[in-house]
């Protein structure tokens, strides 16, 4: 089939989901967009809204947001609840828990402290809450994917910058100092990792209490990791310049209420998580310009490398920091054109 006939085949396996689940009169206007092949529209129709996820396969599969979501839900905390679904397709309809997000609350002039707090108590009660059994059907963010993932890293921004490929050497240079590091993210207990736990995946629900105030979208590439990883995902985001003592705060906070876990051990693991995540973030911004065409995530870079020279100024990671200063110092860190 051509484009234009899938995309008309597409369209009529929609129409066909929403008329079945009730929607098909609705009122249909694109809502957001993210880097996957996903997109969400949201629905009106006679005073009441719902959002579409459309996640077209192969590229996407709905399977896992609808798993993780149930689980959110039936925990307690503010994940949609799922109205619809026709996971062959790649269509769900969801409740729509609004647009409010922290990014929009933040930009507004809402109480930073106070949103960083929620959104750290959830992070708290989620560690809390999950069962063994929930955790041991997560995928595993295992060594392996570790290193695929740092590794775009030479893959995309390397020849972006440089013009050629990454040396040989190199990359073993690379690949051995993180092979030396990466246990260290084990210095503390593992749990369920939403992965994408940030500003403007978070909803402020100002009409729900305690931790059910935080809404909580993008979740399907939920992993179990260390106990670590979402919280730098919040705090280290690359979208907004927390200030370091904020930062420092909300960590004291999660560890005043896990007094079991040694704050050096803690400190340890979040600056390898912090390092991997962001490694990999730099190599991502590069790969959506050159290969995708995406060149408006350029302008988080140098909050990118500002944050990577943060984590491996900690000296658990002296062998990844060592590896930078000789390969990729200061001066060869930066935006790449989108010229």
């Amino acid at each position: 089939m051509s484009k234009t006939a899938d995309a008309a085949a597409r369209l009529a396996r929609r129409d066909r989901f929403l008329a079945a689940a009730g929607w098909g009169a609705a009122e249909i206007k694109l809502l957001a967009g993210d880097a996957s092949f996903r997109h969400y529209d949201r629905l009106t129709m006679a005073g009441r809204t719902a959002v579409l996820m459309d996640a077209p396969p192969p590229m996407e599969d709905v399977r896992p947001f609808v798993r993780i979501g149930r689980l959110l839900k039936d925990l307690g905390f503010s994940a949609p609840l799922i109205h619809a679904e026709d996971a062959e397709a790649g269509f769900l309809l969801l409740e729509d828990l609004g647009d409010q997000t922290y990014t929009r609350e933040l930009d507004g002039g809402g109480d930073a402290h106070a949103l960083y707090a929620l959104a750290t108590d959830t992070l708290i009660a989620l560690h809390d809450r999950v069962p063994p059994s929930a955790l041991a059907a997560l995928p595993v963010f295992d060594d392996a994917r570790a290193l695929r993932e740092v590794q775009l890293l030479l893959d995309w921004y390397w020849p972006a910058h440089f013009g050629v490929p990454v040396p040989a050497e190199t990359r073993a240079a690379f690949v051995a100092a993180w092979e030396e590091v990466l246990p260290r993210r084990f210095d503390v207990p593992q749990s369920i990792a939403l992965f994408d736990f940030h500003v403007d995946n978070l909803l402020v629900l100002k009409d729900r209490k305690g931790v059910e105030a935080c809404g909580l979208l993008d979740f399907q590439d939920a992993v179990l990791a260390p106990i670590t990883f979402d919280l730098v995902s919040l705090l280290e985001d690359v979208r907004r310049n927390l200030p370091w003592d904020l930062m420092q705060v909300m960590i004291d906070r999660y560890l005043a209420a896990n007094p079991s876990i040694a704050r050096d051990k803690f400190m340890a693991a979040y600056a390898v998580i912090g390092g991997q995540r962001n490694t990999r973030i730099a190599g991502t911004f590069a790969r959506l310009l050159k290969r995708d065409g995406k060149g408006w995530y350029q302008r988080f870079m140098p909050r990118v490398w500002e944050l990577i020279a943060h984590d491996i100024q900690h000296p658990v990671m002296a062998p990844v920091a060592a590896w930078y200063a000789r390969y990729l110092p200061p001066a060869e860190r930066g935006a790449i054109s989108v010229d």
